[in-house]
């Protein structure tokens, strides 16, 4: 019986072993990722709420001050009335309204109520308060 042959080795390469970088320098360069990531992201925002109710304009109320306050110019918010379309709101599976859906940026996110807790709906919605309290 013949025996296999073994594949030739390749010599290693010359390549240049890249600079080893300081923790620090990474660090730096993830905050300034990551920074730059929370101010150009487009948010995609669906508010579905019932009729003109009163909970109904104050949910509207509440997440257009939200959005101007901390997402402002990078938010597209769209106010769609259960009562008109309804065939919208069985296809997003709502059950209870106002409820707000973050489409974009992913994960998907829904939060439900008139949204005047500021603290509970910038958590939902995975956004971070641009002043501090």
């Amino acid at each position: 019986m013949a025996t296999p042959k073994k594949p030739a080795r390749r010599p290693p390469s010359k390549r240049a072993k890249p600079a080893l970088r300081k923790p620090e320098d990474a660090v730096a360069d993830f905050e300034k990722a990551i920074a730059g990531v929370s101010k150009t992201e487009q948010y995609v925002l669906r508010l579905y709420i019932t009729g003109s109710s009163a909970r109904s304009a104050a949910a509207i109320s509440n997440i257009r001050k939200l959005c101007e306050e901390h997402l402002a110019g990078h938010y597209d918010l769209e106010v769609i009335d259960i009562y008109q379309q309804p065939i919208l709101a069985q296809g997003e599976q709502i059950i209870a309204a106002p409820t707000l859906i973050k489409k974009l940026p992913i994960p998907l996110r829904k939060v439900i109520g008139d949204l005047s807790n500021e603290e509970r709906v910038l958590m939902g919605l995975d956004i971070r308060p641009k002043r501090s309290r």
